[in-house]
């Protein structure tokens, strides 16, 4: 048996698949899928979300959302996802090194948020890098 995942953007399905288990960063913490779940609901936060098909693990990152599990079918809805294939390590690097300085120079409380929520995207996809 099988679980049926899907992962769906506002824009695109980024992943619509079968496969034998998945990792969901939800809002309390790591949360592991197998068949046979019983029915959840659950918010998701910015992180890697991790599948695995056969003996490989695919890893992909999430930008907050929510997961329902149901009769063996996971649903995916989130604000962006993104393939750990997809993304490149200099660029991620980059960004990451990047992001720390805003977060570092934000002189209001909502340039703080908005950079702290970007570094925690960076900080997503250097750990899907690791774990692909």
């Amino acid at each position: 048996m099988s679980l049926n995942v899907r992962v769906i953007t506002p824009d695109k399905v980024v992943w619509d698949a079968d496969t034998e288990e998945i990792i969901l960063p939800s809002s309390t913490g790591q949360l592991g899928i197998l068949t046979g779940h019983a029915p959840l609901l659950t918010a998701l936060d910015i992180g890697v979300m991790r599948l695995k098909t056969g003996s490989k693990w695919t890893s992909i990152v999430l930008m907050e959302g929510f997961a329902e599990v149901e009769k063996d079918t996971v649903t995916v809805l989130c604000n962006g996802a993104e393939e750990a294939d997809s993304i490149d390590a200099t660029t991620a690097q980059a960004d990451l090194e990047k992001t720390i300085l805003l977060v570092e120079e934000a002189a209001t409380k909502k340039e703080k948020i908005e950079a702290t929520i970007e570094l925690r995207k960076c900080k997503a996809r250097i750990q899907a890098l690791a774990k692909s």
